[in-house]
C-alpha cells in the first residue's frame, strides 16, 4: 500500500500515549479500516499484525498492582514478528508505528505495550505460525477525556514528553544539513521508545542516514531494536514529506539500517 504521508506525519505530532479507556468499542467501520491497514501495509518480509476485536479482560497487566496497566481498553492490535528473520526487531517496530499512526489519524487514541501484558493469552487469541513471538501490541479505543492519576504517574516516571535535542543524538559534531535531514530528525526525534529511552543515534553522510543503538545493552521486554524500527518510519516520513525518497538498507549491530537517497 502507499503510505499516506502526510497524514501520519501529522499524527507525530499530536499523538500521545494513552491508557485508560471509556470501554466503549469502536464502530465497525474503523475498525474494518484497521483490519485492512493491518492486511495491506506489509513493508517488509518478518512482520505482521492481528486486530483483536473482543479480547479478554486478562490481556493487560501492570508494572506493581494496578500501575502502569491499561484500562478498560475495547480492543487491541498485537505487533507479531518472525524470528527466523534476522532484523524481525526493526520490521515490527516500523509496521506497527504505521499503523499506530494510521490510529492516531483517525482519532483513536492507543500505546505502545512491550512489557506489561499476559503474551501466552495474546499468542493463543492470535493464532502464531512458526517461529513468530508477539512482540508489542498496542490497545485501541476511546480514552478518558482527562488522563487519570496511573497515567499522569506512568508519564511523570518516564519523562514522556522530554526529546533529547537532536545534537545529542547525532555520532558526529553538528553540521550544515539539507532540509530533508533536518525534517527527517526531527521526527526521528520524536519517536516514542520504551520507558523513553530514545536508543537511537544516527550518522549524517552526504546522502545517507544510519541509525545505531547507543549500546549493546537491550531491555528485558523491548529490543532497542524495535524502538529504532519506529524511528525508521519516522526518518521516511520526515524525508519524503518533502519530495525525498530513500530506500533502506538493514545493518549488523550495533548499526541498525540505512536511508539512502540518490
Amino acid at each position: 500500500m502507499e503510505i499516506p504521508v502526510n497524514s501520519w506525519l501529522n499524527a507525530i505530532n499530536v499523538r500521545h500515549s494513552r491508557r485508560a479507556f471509556t470501554g466503549e468499542s469502536l464502530p465497525e467501520d474503523k475498525l474494518h479500516r484497521l483490519e485492512t491497514i493491518a492486511n495491506e501495509f506489509k513493508p517488509f518480509r518478518g512482520a505482521r499484525a492481528v486486530v483483536v476485536k473482543d479480547p479478554p479482560e486478562n490481556v493487560f497487566k501492570g508494572a506493581i498492582g494496578s500501575y502502569g496497566k491499561v484500562k478498560d481498553a475495547p480492543h487491541f492490535i498485537a505487533f507479531i514478528g518472525d524470528t527466523s528473520v534476522l532484523e524481525v526487531q526493526e520490521v515490527t517496530g516500523y509496521l506497527g508505528e504505521g499503523i499506530i499512526l494510521e490510529a492516531t489519524s483517525m482519532d483513536i487514541q492507543n500505546c505502545w505495550v512491550g512489557g506489561f501484558f499476559r503474551r501466552e493469552v495474546v499468542a493463543n487469541i492470535a493464532g502464531l505460525r512458526p517461529n513468530e513471538q508477539v512482540l508489542a501490541i498496542t490497545p485501541i479505543g476511546y480514552s478518558l477525556e482527562k488522563k487519570s492519576r496511573t497515567e499522569k504517574t506512568f508519564s511523570r516516571i518516564v519523562q514522556s514528553h522530554k526529546r533529547k535535542p537532536i545534537e545529542d543524538l547525532l555520532l558526529e559534531s553538528p553540521q550544515t544539513y539539507p532540509y530533508w535531514i533536518i525534517s527527517a530528525l526531527e521526527a526521528a526525534r520524536l519517536a516514542p521508545s520504551a520507558a523513553n529511552r530514545q536508543p537511537w543515534r544516527f550518522l549524517i553522510e552526504k546522502n545517507s542516514i544510519t541509525i545505531r543503538t547507543d549500546n549493546l545493552s537491550d531491555g528485558r521486554w523491548v529490543s532497542k531494536r524495535l524502538d529504532c524500527g519506529i524511528a525508521m518510519l519516522h526518518i521516511e516520513l520526515g524525508a519524503r514529506v518533502n519530495g525525498v525518497e530513500g530506500k533502506w538498507k538493514f545493518l549488523s549491530k550495533p548499526y541498525v539500517a540505512r536511508y539512502s537517497v540518490s
